[in-house]
């Protein structure tokens, strides 16, 4: 029997029926969620701006400290069945979901950390007439009611990475987690609750009406928006938010990796399989577009192609799965006309190239597709890899910059003068030496460039955004 959710918005009486949660492997129905309707939403605005409002009420730093902390070692007893759930409603493998569990607690524990070490700064005074006898320093004061929309794919970790800082930087928060994946978040909200933090400055909702998501972004009383999803929805979010809103984006892209004629192809293969295929290739950072020099194209190409056939694809909450399912049936439709599309105009398909079931694809390698193909110019979010043959170190570079989009990108050579100049060289965000592109430790600076994003992602980061440094300047005669 599925589970049943109620909205976890406090005093809310009315709603827009339920949401239904299907499992991505075998579509089987694993929970029902409350939906809001629009007098819910309002009512979680309405009680997260009050709270806002009402300063002599803010937590102390104490308090959240003491929350998160409980928070992180709630989640830590609860980890094995945090993970299979993530597995379950995500299709994420449970081997990358436990990692995905452990980076999530770690990412809370790096939000008390922050909020340990966050402080102002003394601005210099005394410095000419005008700042004589004065004293200058900042402090950091939450910026308003945050409002967290979420995607599918890392349906933990992200969550925390939205909500963790917004608790830990002072700030109410109202969070959407993606339709397809929201049990992930109402756990942990729970967790929050249960840790000590009052209902109301945490609250989750789902909503079968987009139309009361844009109403939820855009309300006056919103103060920061961060949003994980597609581009065309996050931009369009961010042209319609309210008259001194700030916000952070980020979206997805189509990775690009150089090899040169230097790298250590074996060494190479291993990660650069992981960063493509890693939960079915449905990461804003997977490996996608892979360029070779043309000395050891083929050979990286043969054993890439080797490794790809080696992984098990299936169930996701097995532990013997590596590859599970994409997230919707449709999806799998998509990848598979994108690439019967780049076979028909030219590309070798090496490997995979079909549907194993109605929700899994296999792992496919494609080589030398057309420039123009969607598998080349659009972000795959399915498991595929492109490689393409070159020459010129410059024309790898230049097609690797071809895109409107630029995330995170990897140079594998064993020359450091190659690897130095493609990374001045190369749009993105970040650059990774002799490791994939889908790299990330939970405190390092994420962040989407051009059309991937708006902002930096990251615990301390984001954390910083959510705050406003507020100045005191001091004139004393003492001083």
């Amino acid at each position: 029997m599925a589970q049943k959710y109620p909205l976890m918005i406090p005093g809310v009486t009315t709603s827009d029926g339920s949401l239904q949660v299907f499992a991505p492997y075998d579509n089987s129905l694993i929970a029902e969620v409350e939906a809001a309707d629009s007098a819910a939403v309002d009512l979680a605005l309405k009680t997260a701006y009050a709270l806002y409002k009402s300063r002599a009420g803010w937590l102390h730093p104490s308090k959240r400290i003491e929350v998160l902390t409980k928070t992180a070692a709630l989640m830590q007893n609860r980890a094995e069945e945090l993970a299979l759930e993530a597995a379950r409603e995500g299709g994420k493998p449970l081997q990358d979901s436990q990692v995905e569990i452990a980076r999530a607690i770690d990412s809370v524990k790096s939000c008390v950390e922050t909020l340990r070490t966050d402080a102002g700064r003394e601005i210099p005074m005394n410095l000419n007439a005008a700042s004589t006898g004065k004293l200058a320093f900042t402090r950091h004061e939450p910026i308003g009611v945050v409002v967290a929309l979420s995607a599918f794919n890392h349906p933990l970790n992200l969550i925390v990475h939205q909500v963790g800082p917004a608790i830990a930087a002072g700030c109410p928060v109202i969070v959407k987690p993606a339709e397809a994946t929201p049990l992930s978040c109402l756990s942990f909200v729970e967790i929050l609750r249960e840790a000590g933090l009052p209902d109301a400055w945490c609250q989750a909702m789902v909503v079968n009406d987009l139309a009361l998501a844009e109403k939820l972004v855009t309300d006056s009383r919103v103060g920061f928006l961060s949003f994980i999803g597609s581009a065309k929805v996050g931009w369009m979010l961010k042209s319609k938010l309210a008259p001194g809103a700030r916000c952070a984006l980020e979206h997805g892209g189509a990775a690009p990796v150089i090899v040169d004629e230097k790298a250590d192809i074996d060494a190479a293969i291993t990660p650069l399989a992981k960063g493509g295929f890693y939960h079915a290739g449905q990461v804003c950072v997977s490996v996608q577009r892979i360029f070779a020099h043309e000395s050891i194209a083929e050979e990286l190409t043969q054993k890439l192609t080797a490794a790809a056939k080696k992984m098990i694809v299936g169930d996701p909450t097995s532990s013997q799965t590596e590859i599970g399912p994409l997230i919707r049936h449709s999806e799998v439709d998509r990848v598979e006309k994108w690439v019967s599309e780049a076979v028909d105009a030219g590309a070798q398909l090496k490997c995979g190239g079909k549907r194993i079931s109605e929700s899994c694809y296999e792992t496919t390698v494609l080589y030398d597709p057309p420039a123009n193909a969607k598998v080349s110019t659009m972000e795959i979010f399915g498991p595929v890899i492109c490689i393409y043959p070159y020459s010129d170190i410059d024309d790898a570079i230049e097609r690797a910059n071809s895109l409107p989009f630029a995330f995170q990108a990897a140079v594998f050579s064993q020359d450091i003068d190659t690897a130095m100049y493609c990374y001045n060289r190369l749009d993105a965000a970040a650059v990774m030496i002799n490791e994939h592109t889908a790299f990330r430790v939970d405190w390092m600076p994420f962040a989407g460039a051009k059309q991937s994003g708006y902002g930096i992602g990251g615990i301390k980061y984001t954390m910083r955004d959510m705050q406003v440094e507020k100045l005191m300047v001091l004139k004393s005669k003492g001083l």
